[in-house]
C-alpha cells in the first residue's frame, strides 16, 4: 500500500477539507487535536489519520459541538460520534468525507459501502445530485491544486461511471419511447468529462426520450450524419475543458453553419467553459443551461 498519499502539507488539508490553514493551527496549538510530524529535513506535514481526525472534527463543529469540546473526546470515541449524528441528520457532507477517504486510500469497499448506505435515504438520482455533482466539482479543484494525483480522480470517476451505467441500463430495459425528439449526447474533440452527460442520457431515458449517446472526442462531421436517420435532434455537449476560451465562438459558429440548417435542429450545451463566451449572442438555435438541474428541467 505505499502508494497511497499519505503525507499532506497543510495546504492540502485547507484544500481537502475546507478549514483555512490558520485555524488547523490553532486548533493544534491551543487543543493538541492534531500532532504534525516531521520529515528528516524537518518540514511538517499530516498523515492520513490526521487528516481523516480533521475532517470528522470540521464534521463536528459544523453540526454545533464546539472545538473545546470536541477536544475532549477520546479519539477512538469521535468517529463513533460522527457516524450517530451523521445517522440521524447531515448525512450528505458525511457522505462527501467518506468518498473523499475512498479515493485517497483507493478503497473500493468504502465507496461500495457508503453508496448503498445512502440507497437507504435516497434514489440514484438524489446521490448524484446532491452528492456526486458537489462532491466532483471538489474533486476537480483538488486535482488542479496538485491535492491530490490524476489517478485518484480516475479511480473515483471510474466508480461514479459504474453507477450511472448500472441505473441507466435499469431504466433502458424498462423504457417506452414516447416522443419524436432525439438527443444526441456528444463531447467535442479533446474533452473526455464524460460523466456529467452520462448522467444527463440516464435522466432523458428515464423520462422516456430517445437518447444516443456519442460520448467523448466527437468530431463536427461524425454528427451530420445522424440527421439522414433523425428528423428532429437536439444535440446535447458539454464544455469542460474544451473548446478553449478562445476557440468557443468559432466552435459554436462552425456548428451553427454545418449542423443547424433546419428549424427542427437544436444544440443545447452547458459547461465550466461557456463562461468564457457572452451567453445573450448565441446564434438561434443554440442554447446554454447553467447546471445539469436547469437543463433537465427544460426538457
Amino acid at each position: 500500500m505505499n502508494n497511497i498519499k499519505n503525507q499532506f502539507s497543510i495546504k492540502d488539508l485547507e484544500n481537502l477539507t475546507g478549514i483555512k490553514a490558520h485555524t488547523i493551527r490553532i486548533w493544534e496549538k491551543r487543543y493538541n487535536l492534531l500532532e504534525p510530524k516531521r520529515t528528516d529535513t524537518n518540514i511538517r506535514y499530516y498523515d492520513l489519520a490526521s487528516f481523516q481526525k480533521l475532517l470528522n472534527v470540521s464534521y463536528l463543529n459544523n453540526n454545533g459541538y464546539k472545538i473545546s469540546k470536541i477536544a475532549t473526546i477520546e479519539a477512538h470515541k469521535i468517529p463513533i460520534l460522527v457516524r450517530e449524528i451523521a445517522a440521524e441528520s447531515n448525512m450528505e457532507s458525511h457522505a462527501i468525507n467518506a468518498f473523499k477517504l475512498a479515493m485517497l486510500n483507493f478503497d473500493q469497499t468504502l465507496f461500495y459501502n457508503t453508496y448503498e448506505s445512502l440507497l437507504k435515504e435516497k434514489d440514484f438520482d438524489e446521490i448524484f445530485y446532491d452528492i456526486f455533482i458537489p462532491l466532483l466539482t471538489e474533486i476537480g479543484l483538488l486535482w488542479q491544486t496538485d491535492t491530490i494525483t490524476p489517478a485518484h480522480e480516475h479511480f473515483l470517476s471510474s466508480l461514479i461511471r459504474q453507477k450511472i451505467l448500472i441505473n441507466t441500463e435499469k431504466v433502458q430495459s424498462r423504457q417506452i419511447n414516447k416522443s419524436k425528439k432525439t438527443f444526441v449526447l456528444y463531447l467535442p474533440e479533446n474533452e473526455i468529462h464524460e460523466l456529467g452527460l452520462m448522467f444527463i442520457n440516464h435522466q432523458l431515458v428515464s423520462k422516456g426520450y430517445q437518447s444516443i449517446f456519442l460520448g467523448f472526442s466527437v468530431p463536427l462531421n461524425s454528427l451530420l450524419d445522424l440527421q439522414n436517420y433523425y428528423d428532429e435532434i437536439i444535440y446535447l455537449s458539454y464544455f469542460t475543458v474544451k473548446p478553449e476560451k478562445d476557440k468557443i465562438e468559432d466552435y459554436i459558429n462552425d456548428f451553427n453553419k454545418l449542423l443547424i440548417n433546419k428549424s427542427n435542429t437544436k444544440l443545447w450545451v452547458l459547461g465550466h467553459m461557456l463562461n468564457a463566451i457572452d451567453l445573450e449572442k448565441l446564434p438561434e438555435g443554440i442554447s446554454a443551461f447553467k447546471s445539469i438541474k436547469e437543463l433537465i428541467d427544460k426538457v
